[in-house]
């Protein structure tokens, strides 16, 4: 399998404003991903297209580095990345989409995989175990936002 999609749902209950802010600071992502041990803006400036992001991550037990850069910042509704680091496995897109949702806000978050070297033998594997995971990522973020 050369890579491919998975993605998450969840309803949160806060306005679309606050719930795109809080997700366009990639520094967040540590609220509600287990997975990310570190994160920070590594660019100046206001956070746009363009900003970039350094984290370190654990994948099945192994710490990896990895660097996003914004590639659409749509405020209120849209967010996309790419991964900028060398990974086996990387994302190649992934994204939020925010649409208002009666007194809160759907969103959706998603990312495209695929593998390199090494990586097109597991990217299979990590892309299984992604969509297993995609509904309760989704709902750490509403967690996450919810409780502040």
């Amino acid at each position: 399998m050369a890579g491919g999609r998975f993605e998450g749902t969840a309803v949160i209950d806060r306005p679309i404003d606050e719930v795109f802010a809080f997700l366009a600071n990639g520094e967040n992502d540590k609220l509600f991903s287990p997975r990310v041990l570190e994160i920070r803006k590594t660019t100046e400036g206001p956070i746009g297209v363009g900003t970039r992001f350094a984290s370190t991550v654990k994948d099945a037990g192994l710490k990896s580095k990895r660097e996003f850069e914004l590639t659409a910042y749509e405020p209120p509704n849209k967010i996309r990345w790419t991964e900028r680091s060398s990974n086996m496995v990387y994302v190649t897109e992934g994204g939020y989409d925010l649409a208002v949702e009666g007194t809160g806000t759907q969103v959706t978050i998603f990312n495209e995989l695929a593998g390199k070297g090494f990586g097109t033998l597991v990217v299979g594997f990590a892309l299984s175990q992604a969509r297993k995971g995609a509904d309760d990522m989704a709902h750490a973020i509403k967690q996450a936002i919810e409780s502040r």
